[in-house]
């Protein structure tokens, strides 16, 4: 049983003398999936890679980590905006490029698995060169996946997806993911109605927390709550622009 933390950052972040987010004070509850959002420049990409530990550019003037106490290192999984797909690798090992790089015994089997839940078990001897723009995002989407770790962030992940492949993959993320602490970057208000269980919305100014509807995710896209949601979310976007 995998237990995932909480995860907390606090204080200002520069990139070559340049404020990029804060001062803030943010808290991702363990083992609950929580949707950021706010407009396009406040530093939400940056918060990922932040608690990622991938960003050297960053001047983080605070702390960074998880409630724990313990390093997040080896327990954060990134699917980046960018699929960030090797193209000379097959579909199939692209899925497997994290145990590969680890040392580690791929397990080819769980793989194609995880390919056939995204709807590419015919394209997994594909490069990445011969895929949609939407077939690319899902095969990221499962290399994430196959990471299995506690920390998940995710930026933009269904964003290159058409509506009826964005929703079964947001369904699916949210069967695979449960009890993982997930924080997701999106821009769609109802994407965030859909699966937050906390809604983040960072401005310039603020960092300012919007009720998710009272029912478990993923929530239907039609129904009375998620509609009030997305439209109060789509408010407050709005409002922050």
């Amino acid at each position: 049983m995998i237990t995932a933390p909480g995860l907390s950052l606090s204080g200002t972040a520069d990139i070559a003398g340049t404020r990029v987010f804060g001062p803030l004070e943010m808290r991702v509850p363990a083992g609950r999936w929580t949707c950021l959002l706010g407009p396009s420049g406040v530093g939400k990409s940056t918060i990922l890679r932040t608690f990622a530990g991938i960003d050297d550019e960053v001047a983080l003037d605070g702390t960074c980590g998880a409630d724990d106490g313990a390093p997040l290192a080896g327990r954060v999984a990134l699917m980046a905006q960018s699929d960030l797909l090797m193209p000379w690798l097959t579909v199939l090992d692209n899925a497997l490029l994290g145990a590969r790089l680890r040392g580690e015994t791929p397990d080819r089997d769980a793989a194609r698995a995880i390919l056939s839940r995204v709807g590419l078990e015919a394209h997994s001897d594909k490069k990445p060169g011969a895929l949609s723009g939407g077939q690319r995002q899902r095969a990221a989407l499962a290399r994430t996946l196959m990471e299995d770790r506690p920390v998940v962030l995710l930026d933009e992940p269904f964003s290159a997806l058409d509506a009826a492949t964005r929703a079964r993959m947001q369904d699916l993320a949210a069967e695979l993911l449960r009890g993982r602490t997930v924080l997701h970057v999106t821009h769609d208000a109802a994407e965030a109605a859909r699966l937050g269980e906390r809604i983040l919305l960072l401005t310039e100014h603020e960092l300012q927390t919007v009720a998710p509807p009272d029912t478990p995710m993923p929530r239907a896209a039609d129904g009375e709550e998620t509609l009030a949601a997305q439209g109060r979310l789509t408010r407050r976007l709005l409002e922050a622009a």
